[in-house]
């Protein structure tokens, strides 16, 4: 074979090896990404990060801790057949002197249905009031509502 007839060979294998190598690349920067960095927990939108991380785990009674004593009281717990919160992400968060309101897009997600798994994305918001210098959460989202002996996760 001439070196004409080689040439065409290597650069193919230089091509695939390149391509393999941006695949093995691209898969660690997905498989390594973690968990997002925590806000800061003096902010309505740390305090709204930590309750729905409570809530989607299943701990109530952390989720309670970041709630006034009228949210606690106003429990609609969560509706059968309803998928439950996968995973919650900051959109916006306008804040006041003594209340603020954090923006989110929660993610739900069934195993169940006709056609496999399903997602589904709705936006809502939190309200909070400052009660002793702290930010509480004193309306939640139905759907990342969480009840005392009632947890959203099984």
């Amino acid at each position: 074979m001439t070196d004409a007839a080689r040439k065409p060979d290597r650069i193919l294998l230089v091509l695939l090896g390149v391509i393999g190598l941006l695949v093995v690349v691209a898969l660690a920067v997905v498989f390594s990404r973690g968990d997002p960095a925590p806000l800061d927990e003096a902010s309505p939108a740390g305090v709204v990060q930590r309750y729905s991380s409570a809530v989607i785990d299943g701990d109530v009674a952390t989720a309670d801790t970041y709630l006034t004593e009228s949210a606690r009281t106003i429990c609609r717990g969560a509706f059968p057949g309803e998928p439950r919160p996968a995973r919650v992400v900051l959109v916006s968060t306008s804040e006041r002197d003594q209340s603020a309101t954090v923006r989110v897009s929660i993610v739900n997600s069934s195993q169940e249905g006709p056609f496999g798994p399903s997602e589904y994305e709705m936006e809502d918001a939190f309200s909070l009031v400052k009660e002793d210098g702290n930010w509480k959460i004193s309306q939640a989202p139905y759907t990342l509502m969480a009840c005392s002996g009632t947890p959203v996760k099984p």
